[in-house]
């Protein structure tokens, strides 16, 4: 039987594990694209992300395909089973923060630039970033 204090665990560590993986894939993009975005903005971007993934899985007017697929990334961070187990040091993390990368990626796409544009709580420059990551064109209106 799993004990509150676990499923709050898995839940953080899945938090924890969201934030570096979107980090990671931003401070690779922003390599691509100097100055146009700052460390201090990809380091405030992951609670903005994270608020975007709340809103878009329930709105009932993105596809329910998108809505599939995050409730899939949930279950897979907080299961115990991974492809390879957390406990490896390094390497037990970096599957996780590859699903976390491909998913946002998938899930941004499929989802479209209207809904990500419309949910985005945070700066325009943080929607630029999220955008660019996802491979969409920037909002027309920026």
């Amino acid at each position: 039987m799993v004990e509150w204090w676990q499923l709050a665990l898995s839940i953080a560590g899945g938090l924890a594990i969201l934030w570096v993986a979107l980090v990671i894939a931003l401070l690779v993009e922003q390599r691509k694209h100097p100055g146009a975005t700052t460390i201090r903005a990809i380091l405030r971007l992951a609670p903005d992300v994270a608020r975007l993934l709340k809103r878009l899985a329930s709105d009932r007017s993105v596809p329910i395909s998108v809505r599939i697929a995050l409730f899939a990334l949930l279950v897979y961070l907080l299961s115990p089973i991974d492809l390879i187990p957390d406990f490896i040091p390094v390497i037990g993390f970096i599957d996780d923060a590859l699903i976390v990368a491909l998913a946002l990626r998938i899930v941004t796409r499929h989802a479209g630039g209207e809904a990500i544009e419309r949910h985005w709580p945070g700066t325009p420059e943080g929607l630029a970033a999220v955008l660019r990551l996802a491979g969409l064109p920037p909002h027309s209106g920026m």
